[in-house]
């Protein structure tokens, strides 16, 4: 195994997987609180767009290991395609996360947002929804082909 696979003999992948079960629904909480109050956007909008890309590094790094681990493991086929998909949807989820705060903060404190930037915003919510759907998906997934075998 190489080094990314293990962290001290043990498999990086689930440690790295908690790190994007946290990380991707805590963004998304305060992606929406961004999009329906533009004041905390201004506030705290640029630690909004590093938990962003910290949730897709993470999913990207899972992925990878889990790559590398599942023909020492094995792993199932819904698995394998929900883990395959989720970070696509997180990496969407990112952008629109990045894209809005920088839109957003362009916009001056006096003004109200555009039309345009309150449906931007609905989008990078529907976006949010879908990531947390395959992050769900990938983990209910993960934790059934590790735990079902076990527990029967």
């Amino acid at each position: 195994m190489s080094d990314l696979v293990t962290v001290g003999g043990l498999p990086v992948h689930p440690l790295i997987v908690h790190l994007v079960v946290v990380v991707v629904p805590m963004t998304f909480a305060a992606a929406f609180l961004m999009a329906v109050w533009p004041r905390f956007s201004r506030r705290f909008g640029p630690l909004i767009a590093i938990g962003a890309a910290l949730g897709l590094v993470g999913a990207l790094i899972a992925r990878e290991a889990g790559e590398q681990l599942a023909p020492v493991v094995g792993v199932s086929a819904d698995h394998l395609a929900w883990g395959q998909r989720a970070p696509w949807w997180i990496a969407l989820f990112s952008i629109a996360v990045i894209a809005f705060w920088l839109v957003d903060r362009g916009i001056p404190a006096n003004r109200s947002r555009p039309v345009w930037v309150h449906a931007f915003a609905a989008v990078m919510v529907l976006l949010g929804v879908m990531a947390i759907i395959q992050v769900l998906g990938a983990g209910h997934s993960g934790t059934e082909s590790v735990w079902a075998p076990l527990l029967q």
